[in-house]
């Protein structure tokens, strides 16, 4: 078993804005419930402060150098069940409106990185293991090897990068190199860090870990194409010996249909039929829905992005319109999507509903009491969604690709195995046609549909055997 040194630009209970907060908020106790000693680190921001300052513990002060400058780093910490963890605080750099968007984000993130690796010195914090998530943290493997290596202590660290989406890839402009991160100039020469004529702090990570991940055995292949690799797939073929490929999960205790506090009628694989269609009846009438059992209600919690295939939707709005469905759609993103969905819905009322923004204990119901869960992405590196509408016995339909099409298993007719549908091409037609015949014929077949409904459920979507495969990983590293 090893010390892992989780780091991290969000992470749940305390801050989210996508699926990485999902995967720091389950995995680190799923590893320590395999007997790893796991610590998260995470940037101070306004929303963890305001809510939960009063419960941080003081841990130590020092500063690091940014822009030539001694900059103050202040250390906190709390446990969430077995997990500890740690928050860097300058208040100046993270108790800002948002966690990201801003000019100076490269600068933000570089103070956060090293501030992380002269945490180790100053708690005299040791991990095996320091797995970094994305491009807020991939410069840390970096730093430590160039600046750091006359130092036993941390030329013993091993590093994991984990890649959770790589069109988002921290691209800044060369002066930072000496400026915030303290590294030397011929890392641009050499081609270690260089890109597009500045430095990307992915390509570095890719480069200096031990180890690269990402979150599904498909992404992985995917991403060494020029079709997904955003540019780097030349720098991820020179490593795609060390690219593992491991699919997420989810925290069962939150997403449980049986306990949900945010659903109203309870159920299982038991009582599955009578109390989900009580969910789906609420869940029409508290969105102005007609109130119909027998109409299929297609799901969608989502990013409105063209990443997550809403441009398919946008170019078959009238036969989406015409479909023997109803939609309820909870999200927000892009403004035409936003604006085509907000039409839909005026135009259609008690079919359409679409609900701009994010509401956790509504997007609890909408996974409940939908019939269907709709993502038809263009790239999805994992997804959890997901996994989400298969606990809750409500069937997805996906495109055939990254974690989706790990994790989603098309319905067969004939021998009535699979926990969802799917379709295989970027293309409207094949989306609507599925669709259609989703809700025409399958739906309508009530006894397969049942069927589905229980493989859904029995699918494992926990972290358990992700888990089992990062202690795999973690240690060969150890065991070098």
């Amino acid at each position: 078993m090893a010390s892992v040194l989780m780091v991290a630009s969000e992470g749940l209970p305390f801050v989210k804005t996508g699926g990485l907060a999902d995967v720091i908020g389950s995995l680190p106790g799923a590893l320590a419930d395999q007997g790893n000693e796991v610590k998260v680190v995470l940037p101070l921001y306004r929303k963890i402060a305001e809510k939960y300052m009063n419960d941080l513990y003081f841990c130590c002060e020092y500063t690091v150098s940014i822009n030539y400058h001694e900059v103050p780093v202040r250390i906190w910490s709390t446990m969430v069940g077995p997990v500890a963890f740690f928050f860097v605080q300058h208040q100046g750099y993270f108790e800002r409106d948002s966690l990201y968007g801003y000019d100076d984000d490269g600068e933000r993130f570089a103070y956060f990185q090293k501030a992380v690796i002269e945490m180790f010195n100053q708690l005299n914090y040791w991990p095996n293991i320091v797995h970094c998530h994305d491009w807020q943290t991939a410069m840390i493997p970096c730093m430590v090897r160039e600046t750091h290596d006359h130092d036993d202590r941390y030329r013993r660290l091993k590093f994991v990068l984990t890649l959770h989406n790589m069109a988002y890839q921290g691209n800044f402009g060369p002066e930072m190199l000496d400026s915030c991160l303290g590294l030397p100039w011929y890392l641009l020469d050499n081609g270690n860090v260089r890109y597009d004529g500045g430095i990307s702090f992915l390509k570095s990570g890719i480069l200096y870990s031990d180890k690269v991940t990402t979150v599904s055995p498909t992404y992985a292949q995917e991403i060494l194409t020029p079709q997904f690799g955003e540019h780097l797939e030349m720098v991820l073929n020179m490593r795609k010996y060390d690219l593992w490929g491991i699919v997420n999960g989810i925290d069962l205790s939150v997403w449980n249909p049986a306990t949900d506090p945010a659903i109203p009628h309870h159920y299982n694989k038991v009582n599955l039929k009578a109390n989900k269609a009580k969910d789906k009846a609420d869940l029409q009438r508290e969105l102005g829905l007609e109130v119909n059992p027998n109409v299929m209600l297609v799901g969608v919690v989502s990013r409105l992005t063209w990443q997550k295939g809403f441009y398919l939707l946008m170019e078959q709005l009238s036969a989406l319109a015409a479909a023997p469905i109803q939609l309820a759609i909870l999200g927000s993103g892009e403004a035409k999507i936003e604006d085509a969905f907000r039409n839909m819905e005026n135009e259609h009322k008690g079919k359409v509903c679409f609900y701009r923004g994010y509401n956790e204990d509504l997007a609890h119901r909408i996974y409940a009491g939908s019939d269907l869960f709709l993502m038809p992405s263009l790239f999805e590196p994992c997804g959890i969604s997901q996994l989400c509408s298969m606990r809750y016995g409500t069937l997805p339909l996906v495109r055939e690709t990254g974690g989706l099409k790990d994790t989603v298993t098309p319905y067969n007719e004939y021998d009535k195995s699979g926990n969802g549908f799917s379709f295989s091409s970027y293309n409207a037609n094949e989306l609507m046609h599925t669709l259609y015949y989703v809700a025409d014929v399958y739906y309508n077949r009530k006894a397969d549909w049942e069927t589905l409904q229980t493989n859904a459920m029995n699918t494992d979507v926990s972290w358990a055997k992700s888990a089992a495969t990062y202690n795999q990983l973690y240690n060969e590293l150890v065991n070098r």
